[in-house]
């Protein structure tokens, strides 16, 4: 079969997510905070799971290690469409591109596999750019500035997480991991947003309003089209070959956010977000195979 439709599927996937951010800073403007919008657009792909495979949520039961799934999918949702509403998206999605060195440490921890010199210098080269993007010429130490500095390094720790607890996880069925990823992104934003709601630090889910709701039902459909397109592509093409298209996540969100005024770039920016990039390209890159002997 020709590749051009999975890498199509991919594409599509990598563009809803790269320009995420316009809809949730427009509906944040509406009232609706991106906690209470991730929870509204993962709840209506669980549901629309749940009606195409009813049966689905008992895996959750018979599987208690998809609890630690659900949580971690959870909390990527949480950080990254937290952070790319209220900071600078570029740094915001950079920062979240560091998780394939947290991908080298949760290997060696969860699948026992040790980092090689190869995925250890691709750890430094990730983690000095990652200095470069935080540090600034005010502070002396490369630190997070922001709440969206933080929000963005736990939603990509928390996203190579959810990667590495995929594998771990692989013998459980295809329906019941998704049902854990939905469920996550629910439950976890709605009890982060009513414990932000008793400190004062988001506001209620405002009433049903025509004001918003129409682009929080288009940004739901948009999400679950491209998590649809994600498992088409990804069944279908090597992983190396995915994880390279889904780089382009970082093209889309660099060029929108530039375009639209969201990001502002700078050469330390551009220069840490070469290393990450690269580490990541080097992370993903097919290694040849051993000679024979």
């Amino acid at each position: 079969m020709r590749p051009t439709l999975p890498v199509l599927a991919l594409l599509l996937n990598a563009l809803v997510w790269g320009v995420s951010w316009w809809p949730f800073r427009q509906l944040e403007s509406l009232g609706l905070h991106p906690l209470w919008a991730t929870a509204l657009i993962y709840g209506f792909s669980l549901l629309c799971l749940l009606a195409w495979r009813p049966g689905a949520w008992r895996g959750l039961a018979a599987h208690p290690a998809l609890w630690a799934l659900m949580l971690a999918s959870g909390l990527t949702n949480v950080g990254f469409n937290w952070a790319v509403t209220v900071g600078d998206v570029v740094r915001v999605v950079l920062l979240f591109y560091l998780m394939p060195a947290w991908s080298i440490l949760l290997a060696w921890w969860l699948l026992g596999e040790r980092p090689t010199r190869g995925s250890l210098l691709r750890l430094v080269m990730a983690l000095a750019g990652v200095m470069l993007v935080l540090k600034t010429p005010d502070s002396p130490w490369p630190l997070p500035e922001t709440a969206a500095d933080g929000l963005a390094l736990m939603g990509g720790f928390c996203f190579a997480l959810t990667n590495a607890l995929l594998r771990k996880l692989q013998h459980t069925p295809d329906a019941a991991r998704a049902v854990a990823m939905f469920a996550g992104g629910t439950f976890t934003a709605t009890v982060v947003a009513l414990a932000g709601v008793a400190h004062g630090v988001v506001p209620a889910l405002p009433p049903m309003s025509v004001t918003w709701w129409p682009l929080a039902l288009l940004l739901s459909a948009a999400f679950l089209a491209g998590n649809l397109a994600l498992q088409y592509g990804a069944a279908r093409l090597a992983a190396h070959m995915t994880a390279l298209i889904m780089l382009s996540e970082v093209v889309f969100a660099s060029l929108s956010a530039v375009l639209l005024g969201a990001a502002a770039l700078n050469g330390r920016t551009v220069a840490g977000g070469c290393l990450i990039g690269l580490a990541a390209l080097l992370a993903i890159w097919p290694s040849r195979p051993a000679p024979r002997t």
